[in-house]
């Protein structure tokens, strides 16, 4: 029954031979708990208690939640098998609780650290790769848009009379965010730049030196090479910036469904794992200052 499965995920399903593998050693791990081993293994004998145990057992000998998440998923990839084979009945792992996985929080730049950045007084203004590249870091902070939504940004999106800019987001869906006058000043002459140096006709807002429109490599490589000069986060990327953003935004006290909108989530779980990160530094700060905290 095992290799009938490990052989339709490598040939139905064409999975890599690298999860093939791992599938078949959590499946084995499984036969190994049950002191049985797969030649001898009936699927009518399991009841979803000794699933239960399993889970219990690897829980008490320290594996992580993820870890353990990942051999259920691969038992029930099984049963779901033997059951498409009709090699089984019932399904013991159909209402398995699994423990929760603990989410990471995002992490986010300093406010100092990307002020460090975008208000830089060194900045060359003759030369529009240094200009175009602090700008796209004060875009990214100062509205939280996607790296695929700042890419695809025309000059025709931004209002700078109103101060407005216009993103197309996931699933097409179009939301409007405000920009206040310092960046409006910033674009306005980072687009007066972009005429004199690339020449008028450019569509996108964000061009390279050829006039082309910029990529996703690139402008994460412009990102990491700008913030690693201020910050010591092991990780840099657009999507920090868009962390620091809401993270800003909340600590500042903005209400959390403005900023669902302003990021575009369409769920408001997605915005409260921002308001997680503010909880950590409050809880942090009364650990340092209250007297009685341990």
């Amino acid at each position: 029954m095992l290799n009938g499965f490990l052989q339709y995920l490598q040939y139905e399903k064409n999975y890599s031979s690298h999860t093939v593998l791992s599938y078949s050693t959590d499946i084995n791990q499984f036969f190994h708990f049950l002191k049985t081993d797969p030649e001898h293994f009936s699927p009518s004998d399991v009841e979803p208690v000794m699933v239960q145990q399993w889970i219990l057992e690897m829980m008490q000998r320290g594996m992580s939640a993820r870890s353990i998440s990942r051999k259920v998923s691969a038992l029930k990839s099984f049963w779901n098998y033997l059951l498409k084979q009709n090699l089984a009945q019932v399904n013991p792992t159909l209402k398995i609780v699994l423990p929760k996985t603990k989410k990471p929080l995002p992490v986010f730049f300093k406010h100092r650290e990307v002020s460090q950045v975008i208000t830089d007084p060194h900045i060359p203004q003759d030369n529009f790769e240094r200009v175009r590249d602090v700008l796209i870091v004060a875009v990214f902070y100062m509205t939280g848009i996607r790296l695929s939504e700042l890419i695809n940004v025309k000059e025709s999106d931004v209002d700078l009379v109103a101060g407005e800019l216009r993103v197309i987001g996931k699933r097409n869906k179009e939301r409007i965010i405000p920009l206040d006058k310092l960046l409006c000043e910033k674009i306005s002459a980072y687009i007066d730049k972009k005429e004199e140096f690339v020449g008028p006709g450019n569509s996108y807002l964000f061009v390279r030196t050829n006039g082309m429109k910029m990529y996703p490599k690139l402008v994460s490589n412009i990102i990491r090479k700008l913030m690693s000069q201020v910050s010591t986060l092991p990780q840099i990327s657009p999507h920090v910036l868009r962390h620091s953003f809401a993270t800003a935004l909340l600590d500042g006290g903005a209400d959390i469904n403005a900023v669902k909108e302003l990021l575009g989530h369409s769920s408001l779980a997605a915005t409260q794992v921002y308001t997680h990160t503010g909880f950590e530094t409050l809880h942090n700060i009364y650990k340092q200052a209250h007297p009685r905290a341990k």
